[in-house]
């Protein structure tokens, strides 16, 4: 049809598929298959249940439950349930109500897709009809799935479910039973994510009336995702098996030839690990059967359910999980203790924070959400994917004749300069000269008429590089350092050592020497993505709306690059979806493309990076390389720690040698007796990496506990004990934070570390947890405890507090309201600080408060949003000005109070306006030098439990108590410490960001970037925010809460490396092997094949080999 009328047609029914395969070519025509009523329909008889492939994923998973309440065909209840709720773990709800089982099969079998749905259907027996050109054909989905690529012209009508008596042996005379389970291994265990592995398998059992034994009739494995063209059945093992009374050895041998027939193609990743997870899941299907007594598997005969069946056969281990199947709830319970007074009300009050209503609902309004102005352009990146290279030149490859120009270096007007951002420590061009110097650099910036089709022409981009007499590119550390390519970190950044380091080794009983520990980067993943949206303006000016941390660096950035005085551009944030630092520097390069374009066309430009272009070029936190060697006493006190480390700092220096001083800060929270480093910034042919919530911090904190959990398995001591006994005094504490200490009352931790334990009820949850290991085989669990101290300092910020005439106030600061409550604290403040006046109805001015948008030509030297303190800096310099107007405002209310009886505000603030009262104030809060630095204190106490098949680790609990001084939103900081926790337990568990051999970063959106999320959040999340009392040196006596807290997540992966341990040891029981094994280093972040691999890629062979009375080799 398509070449007949010579038009490019898509057949879709919701086109969900796009998602993950994007649109490289334009259709004219969509045409839509939902509404065909044959290929919408369900139907069910005694044969089965045929379902047409236009039917959305959520309809035909409601009827299969509906199917299995009925009770029609009672025999294959378990099987329509277990498709059922496997099928409610594929994508999200959205998707399932969108997408379509025939197109997620067709896909499958076009594209290889990673299917769910083919797996499990291939287990069930199923068939398809489909339709090629006018010929009809009914296949089975193993013959479907093998055949060539459908061509445009054949579609898929539907998929039909056998009923297991329409296709079983009849002539068998023996009782049996039908068992089917479907198992999927992924990052998010409720779906949302493809997974490494699933499967499927169907098996009829009986038992054996001589022996009692149990026979396999009939069975089929399917096993799909894991890195193959599709779906497969394993059949050589079904043939092995199917006959056989089932034992030990018999599982030995099929899970054997499973590790052969299960290979992922060459160019997977994790590839032994999905082959392990196959053995892992045939292990399990089958273990209940080989393991269970006669009397129970007669029960099961006579009637149970396969689940209760399989339970019934792990009594013996009183496992207490879930059935793998059966979705636990999302709701987790939660203990919130909040202190707090009315001191100050209504700051330290927990009010809802400031836009949450419109937030939730949509309206709040971001840079993408301004309407577009007339004859506006939209623009995208064309980066390098070589680190080191010539561009002799870029070329467009449009299949159409779309509007698209290339913005490049050469387009940067007479007078600016090639700048896409700038700190005090260099700056980083907004696009590369002739040498492009890292993957991921900006080489141009395209604009077209749509911002599908700026990415179209990005992507269809061809680039000729020439690398010819070219030094090799430097890609690694240690090439660095070999060739002396290093940042200069100026001498005021550079951390003080402590004591002498020969001095400490002396003292230490015993020594490690030159461990080493390696740590990847993190992406930001803010919500919203890179966008800005540049005005060309009057007089030769641009106004440029952009979604930034520091509006004042992204104006300076824009007017310097268009060559422009700075009083000519004005930039405009009103809020940001999410920054975590990706929007400090990175962004002003976006801005400053826009308003080159936008000046070069005199037409207005905007952006909005898609994820996978903002992945490659963000560069995100910096990995490093530690080294260290540690001296120690035999009671675990420490008395030397001597480290290198080696920071990726990428191509720029960014804000990169500032992360020696906040690296050795979060060190520093143990007392290490000495403590001495050589801290190299090395500058490699990767992207700049550019600060990250709680930059160096959270990376020194691990070093911290990972020393710990060294020293602590060397001694074969608790690392609870271990930690304890290195904690600070105060004076050691002073030794190590010269001049940020504070004093005596104020160093909380002690008395935090103390609390936790109780309220935590940590000594019982260990002995639980022995307890736990001890009865179960196939699930380990652990519990660690972790500190922390982490600095914070004060920076200038200013502020503005306007008096409207009736009565209502605005608000201007120079902090960004990034989602962390901002604009709430200030709000209270204002209503605060303006109630000295003491007036009639002043307790409801919390209400009367706005505060807008910032403009940089209206508060200038607005600095910068990040490092934990800017609320409490805006909050300052809001208050400053408030006093300011009480000041004006109270000779004119002693006037007015003599003439009336009352005064309320609104009568205050008209005859303010009558006399010619100045009610509007400006400020700026420099912080006192002796106060600008400060610590902030808090511990918490995680308990995982890891699945030795799988590797999945399942975060049980995690019980926080953190010192907000006296907070100035308690609900506000509330969520801080818990959002900050979280993306904690992304970096150090779920969040892997991996480059090519080139450095190009390859992750693909959120297909492959793993952030946390509703089942991968501990089950029960309890935080206690103390109130600390009163600190004269701070803001109001509050303290802050948006970075600390995310140092904490370092417990979860403490926990984690616990539990690994005790499956080692479990392992090495099975090989006959005794003694401890602290020998193994978790990496961060602690994904599922990291910690499977751990645990052992060959476990279930080991134990099979252990139960058949073989000697298994030494744990590697």
């Amino acid at each position: 049809m398509c070449k007949a009328i010579g038009t490019r047609i898509k057949l879709v029914v919701s086109n969900t598929g796009m998602g993950y395969y994007k649109d490289t070519e334009v259709y004219e025509k969509y045409i839509n298959l939902r509404y065909i009523s044959e290929l919408s329909k369900i139907k069910m008889d005694s044969t089965g249940i045929e379902i047409g492939a236009a039917v959305t994923i959520s309809k035909a998973v409601e009827a299969l439950k509906q199917k299995c309440i009925v009770g029609f065909l009672s025999k294959d209840e378990v099987m329509l349930k277990r498709i059922s709720e496997h099928m409610e773990k594929i994508a999200s709800g959205f998707i399932r109500n969108t997408a379509s089982v025939g197109g997620n099969l067709v896909m499958a079998q076009r594209n290889s897709f990673p299917s769910d749905i083919a797996t499990i259907l291939l287990a069930a027996n199923s068939v398809v009809d489909l339709m090629a050109g006018s010929n009809f054909e009914r296949l089975t989905l193993e013959e479907f799935l093998d055949r060539a690529p459908l061509d445009s012209e054949s579609v898929l009508l539907s998929i039909k479910i056998p009923s297991w008596e329409s296709i079983k042996d009849a002539s068998s005379e023996r009782k049996s039973k039908l068992l089917f389970e479907t198992y999927r291994a992924s990052p998010r265990p409720l779906g949302n994510a493809l997974p490494y592995l699933n499967a499927a398998f169907l098996a009829e059992v009986s038992q054996c009336k001589d022996s009692g034994g149990i026979i396999i009739d009939t069975c089929r494995l399917a096993f799909g995702a894991y890195g193959t063209t599709h779906a497969i059945r394993a059949r050589r093992v079904e043939e092995f098996l199917v006959g056989k009374m089932l034992n030990i050895s018999i599982l030995y041998e099929a899970v054997n030839q499973l590790r052969a027939t299960v290979v992922p193609e060459d160019g997977n990743s994790s590839s032994a690990y999905r082959s392990s997870l196959a053995t892992g899941f045939l292990f399990e299907f089958f273990r209940p059967l080989v393991e269970s007594t006669r009397e129970i598997f007669n029960g099961y005969l006579d009637g149970c359910s396969g689940s209760s069946f399989l339970r019934s056969s792990e009594k013996k281990e009183k496992q207490d999980q879930f059935h793998h199947g059966k979705c636990p709830t999302l709701l987790s319970p939660s203990k919130q203790i909040l202190q707090y007074g009315t001191e100050y009300y209504p700051v330290g009050e927990p009010t809802t924070k400031s836009g949450a209503a419109i937030q939730a609902s949509g309206e709040a309004v971001y840079v993408d959400d301004i309407p577009a102005p007339t004859n506006c352009l939209h623009g995208t990146f064309i980066y390098s994917t070589k680190p080191l290279a010539r561009v002799k030149s870029i070329k467009l490859k449009l299949e159409s004749q779309a509007y698209a120009v290339v913005i490049s270096s050469k387009d940067i007007p007479k007078g600016g300069e090639n700048i896409g951002s700038k700190s005090v420590f260099g700056i980083e061009p907004l696009f590369s000269d002739e040498i492009t110097r890292c993957t991921g650099e900006r080489l141009a910036f395209v604009v077209a008429d749509t911002q599908k089709h700026a990415d179209m022409a990005a992507n269809s981009a061809v680039i000729d590089y020439d690398m010819e007499n070219l030094e090799p590119p430097i890609l690694s550390l240690e090439e660095a350092v070999k060739r002396s390519s290093l940042f200069d970190v100026p001498p005021i950044l550079l951390p003080k050592q402590v004591g002498d380091i020969a001095k400490g080794m002396v003292e230490a009983d015993h020594k490690i020497l030159s461990a080493e520990i390696k740590l990847g980067s993190q992406y930001y993943f803010y919500m919203e993505a890179q966008s800005a949206l540049a005005i060309p303006d009057e007089d030769n000016s641009m106004v440029v709306y952009i979604s930034t941390q520091i509006p004042e660096f992204a104006h300076s950035t824009v007017a310097a690059c268009l060559g422009l005085p700075e009083n000519s551009v004005r930039v405009i944030t009103r809020r940001v979806g999410g920054g975590f630092g990706g929007k400090s520097f990175k962004t002003n390069a976006v801005a400053a493309a826009c308003a080159v374009a936008a000046q070069k066309l005199s037409r207005p430009v905007r952006i909005y990076l898609n994820r996978k272009t903002d992945m490659i070029m963000a560069g995100g936190r910096h990995p490093m390389k530690i080294t260290y060697s540690v001296g120690f006493k035999s009671n675990g006190k420490i008395t030397a720690l001597q480290l290198e480390i080696l920071i990726n700092a990428g191509i720029h220096p960014d804000v990169s040698p500032l992360m020696p001083k906040t690296i050795v800060a979060a060190l520093k929270k143990y007392d290490w007796g000495v403590l001495s480093f050589d801290i190299k910034v090395c500058k490699t042919n990767h992207s700049s990496k550019s600060a990250m919530r709680a930059p160096g911090e959270v990376q020194g904190s691990f070093i911290a506990e990972a020393v710990m959990e060294n020293v602590a398995s060397t001694l074969c001591m608790e690392v609870d004990s271990v930690r304890n006994v290195n904690l600070h005094t105060h004076e050691s504490l002073s030794l190590f934070y010269q001049g940020s200490e504070g004093e005596l009352l104020e160093y909380t931790l002690p008395s935090i570390w103390n609390k936790l334990a109780i309220s935590a009820s940590l000594p019982q949850r260990i002995e639980m947890v022995k307890e736990f290991n001890r009865i179960n085989k196939w699930k380990k669990r652990g519990i660690s405890r972790a500190p922390i101290v982490h600095e914070v300092n004060l920076r200038p910020t200013p502020g503005k507090v306007s008096i409207l005439r009736d009565g209502s106030i605005v608000v201007e600061v120079g902090g960004i309201e990034l989602g962390q409550g901002l604009w709430t604290k200030v709000k209270q403040m204002t209503a605060f600080a303006l109630s000295s006046i003491k007036c009639d109805g002043i307790g409801g001015l919390l209400e009367k408060v706005r505060v807008v948008q910032s403009d940089t030509l209206s508060l200038i030297q607005g600095g910068y949003t990040g490092g934990s303190t800017t609320s409490e800096s805006s909050c300052e310099a809001v208050r400053f000005c408030c006093n300011i107007l009480v000041e004006r405002l109270t000779p004119l209310k002693g006037t007015l109070l003599g003439q009336l009886d009352s005064l309320n505000w609104e009568t205050l603030i008209l005859q303010a306006y009558s006399q010619a009262v100045n009610l509007s104030a400006s400020s700026y809060f420099v912080p006192d030098i002796t106060s600008t630095d400060y610590l902030n204190y808090g511990a918490a106490v995680s308990e995982v439990e890891v699945n030795l098949l799988t590797g999945e680790t399942t975060i049980l609990q995690a019980d926080i108590i953190y010192d907000c001084g006296q907070s100035l939103n308690p609900a506000v900081d509330l969520g801080q410490i818990e959002g900050a926790f979280v993306q904690g337990i992304g970096f150090f568990m779920l969040e892997e960001y991996p480059t090519n051999s080139e450095g190009l970063v390859v992750a693909e959106g959120t297909w492959t970037y793993k952030i946390p999320t509703v089942d991968t959040i501990p089950k029960q999340f309890n935080v206690e925010i103390l109130n600390s009392g009163h600190h004269q040196k701070r803001v109001l006596s509050s303290k802050a809460s948006g970075e600390p807290p995310l140092l904490l997540a370092v417990s979860v992966h403490c926990a984690a490396r616990e539990a690994i341990r005790e499956a080692r040891k479990q392992l090495r029981s099975w090989s006959s092997l005794d003694g401890p094994d602290s020998t193994f280093q978790l990496e961060v972040p602690a994904i599922m094949p990291v910690v499977k691999e751990l645990c052992g890629l060959d476990i279930v062979e080991r134990y099979l080999e252990w139960k058949m009375g073989k000697q298994v080799s030494v744990v590697s």
